[in-house]
């Protein structure tokens, strides 16, 4: 049985990617695993006001991670897959945890810290350097 890696970052993008990587791990046998990066960095630069001392990225990019499968699987799919929440540049950790999978999966666009400015650069960067197959999921998904 193989492993599918799939970027979430709660973006539409993400979760056709999330949507996407399922069915392709149902067709495949494959273990399905979800992947959500933080950096305290990153997240204090992009909340209004910053981030006081009672706020745990770690613990919101889960609760993102939490509601994004809750919105794209149903629950005996949520139920089967290996989440991971992970500190790290998000094309660092995906291209980490895509080590020995069988394919890493991504929508075309999500959530940076600089949104606006890096639109798509992590899914260039995990194609350009992935140690294996890449899917970017592009557009609707059905």
């Amino acid at each position: 049985m193989g492993r599918i890696v799939v970027g979430v970052d709660g973006s539409t993008p993400s979760l056709k990617a999330l949507a996407w990587a399922r069915r392709q791990a149902e067709l495949s046998g494959a273990g399905l695993e979800t992947v959500t990066s933080w950096e305290y960095e990153t997240w204090a630069a992009t909340v209004p006001g910053g981030i006081t001392p009672d706020v745990n990225p770690e613990q919101l990019a889960r609760q993102i991670q939490d509601e994004a499968i809750d919105k794209a699987l149903d629950a005996e799919a949520a139920k089967t897959l290996t989440r991971s929440v992970i500190n790290g540049g998000p094309a660092r950790v995906l291209l980490e945890r895509a080590e020995g999978a069988d394919l890493l999966v991504v929508g075309d666009r999500g959530h940076t810290g600089l949104v606006a400015t890096l639109l798509g650069s992590v899914s260039l960067h995990v194609t350009q350097h992935a140690p294996c197959p890449v899917t970017v999921v592009r557009g609707t998904v059905s």
